[in-house]
């Protein structure tokens, strides 16, 4: 019983009463909205990446057929 003796329970207690459920869910939605903003953004830049390459891609094959350097 010695460790429990040293648990400051009246503390947690008094924290967790201060807790707000509507605070806890909108730092869930949050928190879900940041990582689809973070999911697209990550998404764009692979897409973009991406076109940019195909691009350069037809333009150097362009290049070559037409022999220019």
């Amino acid at each position: 019983m010695a460790v429990l003796d040293r648990v400051p329970t009246d503390r947690i207690t008094a924290k967790a009463r201060t807790l707000s459920l509507a605070r806890a869910a909108l730092t869930l939605v949050a928190g879900v909205l940041f990582g689809v903003g973070w999911m697209v953004a990550k998404t764009c830049a692979g897409a973009w990446f991406v076109l940019a390459w195909c691009f350069a891609a037809v333009q150097v094959g362009w290049h070559d057929a037409r022999g220019r350097e």
